[in-house]
């Protein structure tokens, strides 16, 4: 029989109302002649007790214990949906990662899938069940401990599956209908797109938009997997939601596919850097073995031997990139005169793969910023994006003028 991933977020199994709620969605499938594997989150808000749990006890843990606590709320979740599914005499097994096995990394919370065998689930197919429920987020180190796959997680272990199996399709399920040119919440005009191409999707989800895990997105741009976006708590038809596919599935597209925004960036800027060759390798190096996550990165034009170089990071990565370069000038790595942090600024970008193919999609967007008298402090391009940092104050506004601007509210 062909196969169908399904995937539910924690606010879709919140309760066990809407777990019978999502469970009868599955029993649709089945009737239709599918096999079915369910990835599971956890209820809604336990992940972060959980977390909270370890961290009190805690917090210098040890990332092995910390992933044996936190992935323990999936298997609760998987449980419960393979009882109640059986209640509706469905046939159907929770599978915990483990048991698959889903063969991890050993990067404790952390972890990245390297492969999934698919003989047990298979073999069990076969003797007549119809539902295997996954405990999503987890898996197995090569040590034999188990392992997460950091925040987001069971997405990217729905498309791993569906990669792995070979199935029809990947359905995300989750409490939004869909991906939108943005976020509702910021422009009242943002508009369910029918369909995205991965490329763009990849770079709304690695920007801010919280829809799916970039790596997620990843996965299923490399191993073709078709991606279906659908909320949980609608009534659904072969076409809702939106489909995340390849570019050759979609007939015709705006420029500009989406406005993406992320609230908690901080510009930090290393003065007066001594310009030499070398210098910024030694500079993202010691960022990178702090476990910073840089994005944007500008380095000024060099006056008598010295240089500034600004970069941008998460908010909490602050503190330990200062710390981070602060020890590598104490070790002579670096030579700087000062390093400062701007923890008030906010990410935009403008997203689209018709940008390939059309100019002046820049300078649109520069014009529209300084209309609304909003100042850029950096800049950073590639062939499907533009983003920029601005002061957070004005990101809604932005948001809703780029938005406007390229007249996303209308369909192609």
């Amino acid at each position: 029989m062909p196969v169908l991933v399904m995937k539910f977020g924690g606010t879709s199994v919140a309760t066990l109302d809407r777990i019978r709620r999502v469970a009868k969605r599955v029993g649709v499938e089945v009737a239709k002649g599918y096999d079915v594997i369910v990835i599971v989150s956890a209820m809604s808000g336990k992940t972060n007790e959980l977390v909270g749990w370890v961290n009190e006890i805690s917090p210098l843990h040890d990332a092995r214990e910390y992933d044996a606590v936190v992935s323990s709320g999936e298997n609760v979740t998987a449980g419960l949906m393979a009882l109640t599914l059986q209640e509706m005499d469905v046939p159907a097994r929770s599978w915990q990662g483990w048991q698959v096995p889903v063969r991890t990394t050993n990067a404790h919370s952390s972890a990245r899938i390297e492969e999934i065998p698919t003989e047990n689930i298979r073999a069990k197919f076969a003797e007549g069940m119809r539902v295997a429920v996954v405990a999503g987020f987890q898996g197995l180190s090569p040590e034999g401990r188990i392992t997460t796959l950091g925040r987001g997680g069971s997405d990217t272990t729905a498309v791993a599956f569906a990669a792995a199996f070979e199935a029809e399709r990947c359905d995300i399920y989750t409490d939004v209908d869909g991906v939108y040119t943005t976020d509702p919440r910021v422009s009242a005009k943002a508009r369910k797109l029918d369909k995205i191409a991965f490329e763009e999707m990849l770079e709304l989800a690695s920007l801010g938009a919280k829809v799916l895990q970039t790596r997620s997105v990843e996965l299923a741009m490399r191993y073709k997997v078709k991606l279906r976006v659908l909320s949980s708590f609608e009534e659904q038809s072969d076409t809702a939601g939106t489909l995340v596919c390849d570019e050759e599935e979609i007939m015709e597209s705006n420029v500009v596919a989406g406005v993406a925004f992320s609230r908690d960036e901080a510009k930090m800027t290393l003065l007066s850097v001594a310009d030499r060759p070398g210098i910024a390798a030694n500079i993202f190096t010691a960022l990178s073995d702090a476990g910073v996550n840089v994005d944007m990165i500008v380095q000024n034009i060099a006056e008598e031997g010295r240089t500034d170089m600004t970069w941008s990071c998460p908010t909490d990565h602050v503190a330990r990139a200062q710390k981070a370069v602060e020890n590598a000038k104490s070790e002579g790595v670096i030579n700087y005169h000062e390093v400062i942090a701007d923890l008030d600024v906010a990410k935009v970008s403008v997203v689209g793969i018709g940008m390939r193919s059309h100019t002046g999609v820049a300078a649109k967007m520069f014009q529209v910023l300084s209309a609304e008298g909003i100042n850029i402090k950096v800049i950073t391009t590639s062939e499907i994006k533009i983003s920029v940092l601005i002061d957070r104050k004005y990101m809604e506004l932005a948001v809703q003028a780029l938005h406007d601007a390229f007249e996303l509210e209308k369909a192609a």
